[in-house]
């Protein structure tokens, strides 16, 4: 929290989020020249908040603009300050909608994962006469899969993102784990039998594997 030039401007200590945050102010406020046109502005939604000491101006997840009102303070003051942080408002208000696609996009991805990811394990562990007990997709920040001992395969959804030949190797790379739960070179030969481009494959995910992740 800090006070400049008489105004008080609030930040969520929330790293990442491009909404929720509080007008900054280069300077001393500005009057507009020209009455804006109110069909195009933002919805305002005014607060009065007795322990205020000065307006605030900050952007909700929904887009709604809420313009704190302090204590002595007026509505018509409230209406004028926020329309003098106009500019501001429209690009937090940009930045929260692209934040709102991105979030649909990435449950998009997921079911699709779900779906996809699973039938092709499955496909791939008939073609090797293996068998799996049971699959999971999750979200994994450090590994692309994991196989355990009860046969159990565990895959990250961003699989989904890579070019197939690419996520067929991470496939068939747990699944050779029911064969062999280890990395020795017994193992890497049956990973290269089933999967001749693995070298490539491993090569392609240490140059573009982080980007997804």
């Amino acid at each position: 929290m800090r006070a400049t030039r008489g105004l008080l401007f609030w930040w969520p200590m929330q790293l990442g989020l491009p909404f929720d945050t509080a007008a900054p102010s280069d300077g001393p406020t500005v009057r507009l020249p020209v009455e804006p046109d109110r069909d195009a502005l933002p919805r305002f939604r005014f607060v009065r908040h007795r322990r205020a000491r000065r307006y605030i101006v900050r952007v909700d997840r929904d887009g709604v603009v809420r313009v704190t009102i302090p204590r002595g303070g007026s509505r018509r003051e409230a209406d004028a300050f926020a329309l003098e942080h106009l500019e501001w408002i429209r690009r937090q208000r940009t930045h929260s909608e692209a934040a709102g696609l991105a979030v649909v996009e990435r449950r998009r991805l997921r079911a699709l994962a779900a779906g996809q990811l699973s039938a092709r394990l499955l496909e791939l562990a008939s073609e090797h006469g293996l068998s799996v007990s049971r699959i999971s997709i999750r979200d994994q920040r450090t590994r692309w899969g994991s196989c355990g001992r009860d046969g159990h395969i565990c895959l990250n959804w961003r699989l989904i993102q890579m070019p197939a030949w690419v996520r067929d190797y991470v496939l068939i790379h747990e699944l050779m784990h029911l064969r062999r739960l280890d990395h020795s070179p017994k193992y890497w030969k049956l990973v290269a039998a089933a999967c001749p481009e693995y070298q490539a494959a491993r090569r392609w995910l240490r140059a573009h594997g982080r980007k997804l992740m």
